[in-house]
């Protein structure tokens, strides 16, 4: 039965479960967080090869069943720990170890949200593969000038290098969602540690700022933190045209008027 309280939905088809395997950096030793094992579909075989997995579920009923297979059957679940957590609520530092992989089958309304949280960590994770909903997938991967450039894009590529692994239709899930879905696999670090930003969350507002209304120019939105003389200085500088609009511009192009105006 499909968690409709948290909006998820379970992987019930085998053959997709093994598709997403295969996209996977699977090492021995190494450690995975899952997020959302629901009834331990990826988990088992994330597991093995003295890979540690931790699996952060936020339903009780569904991490007592967990628990229960790992006591029944310890062979069965080698390596795996299950917390019972909100994962937003979670200190992902406390994990241990240098740095650890990320999967998730995240629920399609909470995706920015735990992709804001990961990030706090970005030095400790390696790589995040996220089951998402397809629209979603494609404004994370997408590049300036494309309609789906957006806020979400920069972040995501700020931090790391996605890309749409697979697209996995709905018959792929029990039960069936009523949009597709994507693995987004996302390696880090991003394009933002070439950038020489200094206080990464204050440029991230800034752009955030950038896309706020994207109907207008990029001056018109920067109006509130600046005069029109600096923000034309600041184009110029980055050789943008004065009506010039956020979904233009590379993240390269945010950092040069970021550290002109700020």
């Amino acid at each position: 039965m499909a968690r409709q309280r948290l909006g998820q939905h379970f992987l019930g088809d085998i053959g997709w479960r093994k598709k997403i395997l295969k996209t996977l950096p699977l090492a021995p030793g190494e450690t995975w967080l899952e997020i959302g094992p629901g009834h331990g579909e990826l988990t088992q075989l994330l597991a093995g090869d003295g890979r540690r997995v931790v699996a952060i579920e936020a339903d009780g009923n569904l991490a007592a069943g967990i628990r229960a297979g790992i006591e029944n059957e310890p062979d069965a679940w080698p390596g795996v720990e299950i917390i019972y957590s909100d994962v937003l609520q979670a200190d992902l530092g406390k994990l241990g170890g240098e740095r650890f992989h990320v999967y998730g089958n995240l629920p399609y309304y909470i995706t920015s949200p735990i992709l804001h949280h990961l990030f706090q960590w970005a030095a400790q994770i390696a790589s995040i593969h996220i089951v998402i909903q397809l629209e979603v997938a494609q404004r994370i991967a997408a590049h300036p000038g494309v309609r789906d450039y957006g806020y979400l894009s920069t972040l995501c590529q700020f931090y790391a290098q996605p890309k749409i692994s697979l697209r996995i239709p709905p018959g792929a899930f029990r039960p069936p969602p009523k949009v597709h879905s994507a693995l987004v696999a996302l390696t880090l670090p991003g394009d933002g540690a070439a950038l020489g930003i200094s206080d990464p969350p204050e440029f991230l507002e800034f752009v955030q700022r950038c896309f706020d209304q994207k109907r207008k120019t990029l001056r018109n939105n920067l109006l509130e933190i600046s005069d029109d003389a600096h923000i034309h200085e600041a184009l110029a500088a980055a050789a943008l045209r004065p009506d010039a609009r956020a979904e233009q511009l590379s993240l390269a192009q945010f950092a040069a008027i970021f550290q002109q105006l700020t």
